[in-house]
């Protein structure tokens, strides 16, 4: 897969029973089996955690993992999907810009992941390149929709993604490049915005960071039960 991530085992179907305590879901195999599987997803999935709902699992035999599934999709009722795994983006991301794919950062030779900055945070990407400023690049895993079309974040109050702002804020102050990327992760959606009535302070801290030269860059993916492909930056 070029500018993606495969899965590396394949994805099973399911029927998900319940969600809880936010890292576990009850889920019903085709055969009939019910198994507990991991949820790597810290946000409240809402509109994506509905008992009922066809969901897809990797299944894993690691001895030191002690759920032996993780959720990786939601299969809606049209045929698209929802990414719910948050440890996605960045692996898809690191993809696709190791290979040139996000036009926006081409021209940068070198990238890496996790990089200590700030105070007490880590940038997910830093890009550099002769002759260009450093890229701190914060990315965010976007899968709200409540409105046909259109993808939002958060999906709830988000004090340390505000804090991210900030910490972006400071770098575009020092003149390096600051981005915030929101990488949608449905393919049912061409549009987005952030969701200001679940948590007003973090809308307010993106207006003050992109005031003072953080940019803003939202890209769509196309999801499958086989890997998720960074697709195409939205319009606006």
């Amino acid at each position: 897969m070029t500018g993606g991530m495969q899965f590396p085992t394949p994805l099973i179907p399911a029927t998900l029973i319940k969600r809880y305590k936010r890292f576990l879901a009850d889920c019903r195999l085709e055969d009939g089996r019910e198994v507990t599987a991991h949820c790597a997803n810290p946000g409240s999935m809402m509109g994506l955690a509905e008992p009922g709902m066809r969901i897809w699992l990797e299944p894993n035999d690691d001895p030191k993992k002690k759920l032996k599934y993780g959720w990786r999709l939601v299969e809606h009722a049209d045929g698209h999907f929802t990414g719910v795994d948050t440890s996605v983006p960045n692996r898809a991301l690191k993809a696709a810009l190791e290979v040139g794919k996000i036009a926006e950062f081409a021209a940068y030779s070198s990238l890496r992941a996790e990089v200590k900055y700030g105070e007490n945070s880590r940038i997910d990407f830093l890009l550099s390149g002769d002759g260009l400023p450093d890229a701190y690049v914060e990315v965010k895993s976007v899968t709200l929709s409540r409105e046909p079309g259109l993808a939002e974040f958060p999906d709830s109050v988000t004090a340390r993604g505000a804090k991210h702002l900030r910490e972006l804020a400071k770098m575009a102050d020092a003149g390096h490049r600051a981005v915030m990327l929101y990488l949608v992760q449905r393919t049912d959606c061409t549009d987005f915005q952030l969701a200001s009535d679940i948590d007003p302070t973090y809308a307010a801290e993106f207006d003050a960071a992109q005031a003072r030269g953080v940019e803003r860059l939202v890209i769509g993916t196309q999801i499958t039960p086989d890997g998720v492909e960074v697709g195409h930056p939205f319009a606006g």
